[in-house]
């Protein structure tokens, strides 16, 4: 599911990291219907942050199970009871999610608290040779298009009416953005880089205003969402940074993860928007400019937010991946530190050329 697409997964046994069989098994023979025992766990990757694995029964049922990341948790990052209140309470509205199945805070089932969804079936655009599902330019325009008007739907709930009221603080989003990825940022460095400190400043000392707070995603990209085999958005998933806040936010951190073609050494990979037809980040930023009716005129600090904390989010992936809390550490991991410096480097450009 969205960060959670099959690109690889360990073998279905009991024995899977971050796994207790009997106690999931007698978990989910209560909370989920039709369960039919044995079970079987298949660690799905693409998330580099909490981690998901897919739950099959003997009758063909499959669920997404969400946990914290294996090791040391950095406080409310990982907290599944947050996540697991905020997909519940999107179930009944237009934003597209993944029904619940339940939530589970008792750590002795199987090692850490955990919810778990049914599981939404469909493509994930996270690369090139995903975008290859959707060959059709037309087709690609129109799921680049539904990533925007679905960001704007997201925006668009009313808080108050479905139970998030009390989701977070509703003013100084970015201010207390900023204080809480330095703060992550001094937490998790395997090293000092001076632009991240840099950025932090330049950015804390021209904050837009704020308009009226709405729901934030905090995590709002191609690949966090399932798509249906028509390119309807079935789902979108990994909801464990979404709080109150600035919506536009949400549209740097899209920005972010939307490279231009020709953009060099800040893409994360080859992502699938760089397929053809897609559209450009101009015309995403246009098409939710149309669907919301903000102004977005101050979005070249959002993307420098969107740029910095990425790099913040990245140095953390980094330095778990290197204590050994996503298991075998692989050679490649080299990449992300440079990245984290890349990242933080375009955002110093992006935030200066927005003076």
């Amino acid at each position: 599911m969205g960060d959670e697409a099959t690109d690889r997964g360990d073998d279905s046994v009991a024995g899977a990291d971050g796994i207790d069989q009997a106690g999931l098994e007698a978990w989910f023979s209560e909370h989920a219907q039709g369960v039919s025992p044995p079970l079987g766990f298949e660690r799905i990757a693409g998330g580099l942050s909490n981690l998901t694995y897919r739950v099959s029964d003997q009758a063909g049922n499959s669920w997404a199970l969400r946990r914290p990341p294996l090791g040391k948790r950095l406080g409310s990052a990982h907290d599944m009871a947050r996540e697991h209140r905020v997909v519940s309470a999107l179930e009944p509205t237009a934003v597209p999610v993944a029904p619940v199945v339940g939530l589970c805070e008792d750590e002795s089932v199987t090692g850490a608290p955990f919810y778990a969804m049914e599981f939404v079936e469909g493509p994930v655009l996270r690369g090139l040779a995903e975008a290859d599902a959707f060959p059709d330019e037309a087709d690609r325009r129109a799921i680049g298009e539904r990533v925007a008007d679905t960001l704007a739907q997201i925006h668009a709930v009313d808080p108050d009416a479905v139970g998030l009221g009390d989701l977070g603080r509703r003013e100084d989003y970015v201010a207390r953005q900023l204080r809480r990825w330095q703060g992550q940022w001094e937490k998790s460095k395997t090293r000092e880089l001076e632009a991240v400190d840099r950025v932090h400043e330049r950015l804390a000392a021209r904050i837009p205003d704020q308009g009226p707070a709405t729901l934030v995603h905090g995590d709002y990209r191609l690949d966090n969402m399932i798509l249906t085999p028509s390119g309807e958005v079935a789902a979108v998933v990994d909801w464990e940074l979404c709080t109150l806040g600035d919506p536009l936010a949400d549209v740097g951190t899209l920005m972010a993860y939307w490279p231009e073609r020709g953009e060099k050494g800040i893409a994360l990979g080859q992502p699938a928007n760089l397929a053809p037809g897609f559209p450009t980040r101009e015309e995403l930023a246009a098409r939710y400019a149309a669907s919301s009716g903000r102004d977005i005129s101050d979005l070249d600090f959002y993307l420098a937010l969107g740029y910095w904390k990425l790099a913040i989010i990245l140095e953390g992936v980094y330095a778990r991946y290197a204590a050994g809390a996503y298991g075998e550490v692989p050679p490649e991991i080299e990449q992300f530190a440079r990245m984290v410096e890349r990242l933080a480097e375009v955002a110093e450009r992006t935030v200066e050329g927005g003076d």
